[in-house]
């Protein structure tokens, strides 16, 4: 299997693939592929990049993952033993090159312009989880059935956006890989120093080059991929050790300056890491 561009390992003629994935960890490489991806967390949580976006993935999640869109799941082993995930892949040409513009499917359409972007469900959770749990043991018929009613359930649900910007073409395998070192050696290092030079060095690049060859992929500097990693890492600490002091997170987050990290505390998340463990 490539990782990235990678192809879902499917039957020559089955339009829509279940998976299950009852796993340590999730797939924790930056990837993307074709099929969209409708998931369902059942167990595990963790960060999730996809895009140009950062964010928290944990139990009854629905997650809506666009085609070529990249992405990873980063479990945190330090929460949970098992990562539990059901997943349905398909194309938008799955049934027919013109089978969602059919005028009784109209309805599908909000689903399809939200996933070109990524967007997690905020409401029917209840619904959609029931739907999934049918999946496993389905006939291909009513699993195709169930995937119209996802569809619309999903068309239907309140939702968040996933990711702000698409780089609007698709990633070679070189810089597949180059893109996936890069983030790998980041969501691994995060808490530590890491310099312009040592990520540069990993993605085999200068300096200059390197930062304009991110910046253009992510719409973001790497030094901002940088400090929301580490700011997301922040919020889970927050949360879940209350004992632990301001200064305590921001030195396990990365941060070794108290003053840096209340600044891109604040600008990440519009309020400062004291007031962000009260609402918490």
């Amino acid at each position: 299997m490539k990782v990235l561009p990678f192809k879902i390992p499917k039957p020559e003629h089955d339009g829509l693939i279940f998976q299950v994935d009852y796993t340590p960890l999730f797939y924790d490489k930056l990837h993307q592929h074709e099929e969209i991806q409708i998931s369902y967390i059942l167990q595990g949580e963790g960060t999730l990049v996809i895009g140009d976006s950062i964010s928290h993935f944990k139990k009854d999640d629905v997650l809506i993952i666009g085609s070529h869109l990249p992405h990873v799941f980063k479990s945190d082993v330090n929460v949970t033993t098992v990562s539990h995930m059901l997943t349905v892949f398909f194309t938008k040409s799955s049934f027919g090159s013109h089978f969602f513009e059919l005028a009784e499917l109209n309805e599908l359409q909000p689903f399809f312009k939200r996933a070109k972007h990524g967007f997690k469900a905020t409401t029917h959770i209840k619904i959609i989880k029931e739907l999934f749990l049918q999946l496993e043991n389905a006939s291909k018929f009513k699993r195709f059935l169930v995937l119209l009613e996802l569809l619309q359930t999903a068309s239907k649900s309140q939702y968040k956006s996933l990711s702000s910007f698409i780089y609007d073409k698709k990633y070679t395998d070189n810089e597949g890989y180059r893109m996936r070192n890069v983030f790998e050696f980041t969501m691994n290092n995060f808490d530590k120093e890491i310099s312009l030079i040592t990520i540069a060095q990993i993605a085999n690049m200068t300096n200059n080059a390197f930062c304009k060859y991110f910046k253009k992929r992510t719409n973001k500097t790497y030094i901002q991929f940088l400090n929301e990693l580490r700011i997301e890492h922040a919020c889970k600490l927050l949360i879940s050790n209350k004992d632990y002091s301001i200064t305590q997170i921001a030195e396990a987050s990365g941060f070794n300056n108290i003053s840096n990290f209340n600044r891109q505390f604040k600008a990440i998340k519009k309020l400062n890491p004291s007031d962000f463990k009260q609402k918490k």
